[in-house]
């Protein structure tokens, strides 16, 4: 009997992440679900049949410790990431935005040079990174999640043709609003400013994206699908969206 491929997904306690790791291991992956809250990872590893390993990006020991747990890897999908606070450039807070540079750019950077190793081993690797539309435009008072989410997209965009010829297959995956804790992160959690954020508007789902990221990850070895934009009917950009009510 073949072994299922490996499949590891970072951030993958909650969110997009866990629903990732759902519907990777429907999609007939081991997924090893990587997090800092690895007490919610392993409840989700439990139902799928997966593994769970405690993952700090942040922390370079954490990510080495990791990766040695990871022997074996085909597809790798970095989701962890975030943003905190919501002030314009005269305002901004230096420690807020050195965690999201942290969190976004400098761990998936760790992550992926840890697993890439396996990932060409494997002879049909598959990095995806989760960015997001704030990757492709600025808006106000958000300086900060912007520039990481572009710095992140330029590393992903820059492994395409660095790792040209090689078996590793490349997609990013840019998210506009998606309904997580994502919100509830950025506004150290005020419920309040976290749900006025998905006010009026349907937004998507974990699953919404997830079903994409699974999408991607099984087609064709040869069939690379560079570039995924999936936003709510009713947002068109990051400042422009139709609100009912």
């Amino acid at each position: 009997m073949t072994p299922s491929p490996v499949a590891v997904v970072t951030g993958a306690s909650s969110g997009i992440g866990a629903a990732t790791a759902r519907a990777l291991a429907a999609a007939g992956f081991h997924v090893v679900l990587g997090a800092r809250r690895v007490d919610r990872c392993a409840e989700i590893a439990k139902e799928i049949d997966g593994t769970a390993v405690r993952l700090d990006v942040t922390d370079a020991e954490s990510v080495s410790a990791f990766a040695a747990a990871v022997p074996e890897c085909r597809l790798l999908v970095n989701n962890a990431g975030g943003a905190k606070g919501l002030e314009p450039v005269a305002e901004a807070d230096e420690e807020d935005w050195r965690w999201m540079f942290e969190t976004n750019v400098i761990g998936t950077l760790r992550v992926t040079q840890a697993l890439l190793p396996a990932l060409l081993a494997s002879g049909d690797g598959h990095i995806v990174t989760v960015t997001s539309i704030a990757a492709m435009e600025a808006y106000d008072n958000g300086a900060g999640y912007t520039g990481a989410k572009h710095a992140q997209a330029m590393l992903h965009r820059t492994l395409r043709g660095e790792l040209l010829g090689q078996p590793v297959r490349l997609t990013e995956i840019a998210p506009g609003m998606v309904e997580t804790d994502f919100s509830l992160v950025r506004f150290e959690g005020d419920q309040e400013k976290a749900d006025n954020v998905y006010r009026g508007i349907t937004p998507l789902a974990p699953e919404d994206v997830a079903d994409v990221i699974a999408f991607a990850a099984t087609r064709p070895s040869h069939v690379n699908l560079d570039q995924i934009v999936l936003k709510p009917r009713a947002q068109a950009s990051a400042m422009r969206a139709h609100r009912e009510g």
